[in-house]
């Protein structure tokens, strides 16, 4: 056998048969899905809600220099949960696991509301982080076990909507329970969420039980905990907290560096690996997940930097700032519901990453060329497009993700493809982050060498680096409004230069993704053939 045939092999999804699940009328799916999308609200929405809050959680607690910290210990617990959560799924049945992770997020909420101190409610931040990373992959398996891929489309809009609804939804709910009640009603908002959620899952959703013998690859876990730890910090401290040659950021990129090569021995030799490398094997999972890797990178990115320069440079507020990145959401919602439909209908699915792809590397292109006189009808052109190429991309993934493999491995799958997305979305705010920073930097300094060099702003270099340092604090827009207009254009410009900078290389990282696209293979989606789509209503 040649090895093409060998990786076509590969990529053939598993003969239907006594491995696919009962099909499930619309109407039990329907009902299940309530408590699912309740699920991926709770696990999106929180680290949005938080972000309005931080200040008021300061002032009251104090420890302003761990700040960071109470973001970092959520997303980094997320993170390394979140394959461990999906293995524990097709090992020992994801309702049950599923139903664990909500209670944990649930806990880990009630405890954050009542903390005392900072260091408590970092503690407990990471143990809602540990739930949360259950809730994602567990929606996301669960969905693959109840509806096959042909059908999945259908389901599609209402993840999207939720992905919307969090992002435009979560700094405006903050800002509000802060404001009008306190605080720790961003993490109590949690709790009758959640409780709706567990009852529509306990009650409603019906999986075979499943028991297996094979022991849990601690070690593997262990070592892929070590890597993503080393990573998540390298890029929460990088340049930031510590430079990036210094001794710390260099031992945990060691550190890093062997804890995966550890990982890809150890998976090589499990019973049970938490990821089978074998899965990379195929082309259509090592594909999506590269894609999905990227657009977590200029997701995120986006979403972290176009508040700032709609607050500084547009001079809306920070409750504004959130409602007009909503052209990016309704362009990913739009476009996330019409490629769901078609693909049901069709069967089709490899032209959407493809053009998905492209569009966003577009978008970001196109973002790149905002400046100080970019209007806000214009801006949100821009910002529809890039939100319409992720639409393409959101749930296709996914779906692209699961098809490619068996469905005892539906979880480790699921896990992965949320793992990818979630790691280049870390790597995506660090980066143009440090992108963004450098910049602002030197457009400040360069400001300050052309005032010394004509001797304005005061005598002469001491004069200029006073308008650059003035600059940089007026990037906080509450001082803005009250710096001087030279100041204020001083501070517009570095941010536009900051902002096309970021856009830029996020275009070309957006490249890579339109490469990936382009080497996925069509390969029929499960259950077209054998449940058409009128039986489903009948079952």
């Amino acid at each position: 056998m040649s090895q093409q045939q060998v990786e076509a092999a590969a990529d053939q999804p598993p003969a239907a048969g006594a491995t696919e699940p009962e099909p499930k009328s619309a109407r039990e799916i329907r009902v299940v899905m309530i408590g699912l999308v309740i699920a991926m609200l709770l696990a999106m929405l929180d680290n949005l809600i938080i972000g309005t809050a931080m200040p008021t959680i300061v002032g009251e607690l104090g420890g302003s220099e761990h700040l960071a910290w109470v973001v970092t210990a959520y997303t980094l617990a997320t993170a390394v949960s979140t394959p461990i959560w999906g293995k524990l799924g097709d090992l020992y049945g994801r309702k049950g696991t599923f139903l664990t992770s909500i209670v944990i997020f649930l806990v880990g909420s009630a405890l954050c509301g009542v903390s005392d101190s900072m260091t408590q409610l970092i503690a407990f931040r990471a143990l809602q982080g540990l739930g949360a990373g259950g809730l994602m992959v567990g929606v996301m398996s669960i969905m693959g076990a109840l509806v096959p891929p042909r059908d999945r489309g259908k389901y599609q809009g209402m993840f999207a909507a939720v992905m919307a609804l969090a992002t435009v939804g979560g700094p405006l709910i903050g800002g509000f329970l802060t404001d009008h009640l306190s605080w720790r009603w961003t993490f109590y908002v949690n709790l009758p969420l959640g409780a709706v959620a567990l009852a529509f899952i306990v009650l409603t959703l019906h999986l075979p039980k499943m028991r297996s013998k094979a022991k849990i690859d601690y070690l593997g876990a262990l070592l892929l905990t070590a890597g993503i730890t080393s990573m998540v910090l390298i890029t929460t401290w990088g340049g930031q907290q510590y430079d990036w040659g210094s001794k710390q950021i260099l031992g945990l990129a060691a550190l890093g560096a062997a804890s995966l090569i550890g990982f890809c021995y150890v998976e090589q030799r499990a019973e049970e690996p938490v990821i089978p490398l074998a899965l990379f094997k195929i082309r259509n999972f090592t594909m999506v997940s590269i894609i999905g890797f990227i657009v977590g990178f200029a997701m995120f990115g986006a979403v972290a930097y176009l508040p700032l320069y709609q607050q500084i440079v547009q001079g809306a507020s920070a409750t504004n700032s959130g409602l007009l990145l909503m052209p990016m959401m309704f362009g990913m919602l739009a476009v996330s519901l019409v490629v769901g439909q078609a693909v049901s209908k069709t069967g089709k699915y490899r032209i959407y990453p493809i053009i998905g792809t492209a569009v966003m590397a577009g978008g970001s292109l196109l973002l790149s060329t905002l400046g100080t006189d970019t209007g806000r009808f214009a801006s949100s052109c821009y910002m529809v497009v890039l939100g319409a190429g992720m639409g393409f991309l959101m749930q296709i993934t996914m779906l692209v993700a699961q098809n490619s493999v068996e469905l005892k491995d539906m979880g480790v799958a699921s896990s992965s493809a949320t793992l990818f997305r979630t790691i280049g979305g870390s790597f995506g705010v660090a980066l143009f982050g440090a992108l963004f920073n450098n910049r602002v930097k030197d457009t400040l300094t360069e400001a300050a060498a052309k005032a010394a060099q004509s001797g304005q702003g005061g005598q002469g270099a001491g004069g200029g680096t006073a308008a650059a340092d003035s600059g940089q604090q007026a990037l906080d827009p509450t001082s803005l409004k009250t710096a001087t207009a030279a100041v204020q254009d001083l501070a517009h410009h570095a941010v536009s230069n900051g902002m096309h900078t970021v856009f830029l290389w996020g275009a070309v990282v957006s490249l890579i993704a339109v490469a990936a696209a382009i080497f996925l293979r069509e390969i029929p989606l499960r259950g077209a053939a054998q449940k058409p789509e009128p039986q489903l209503e009948a079952v």
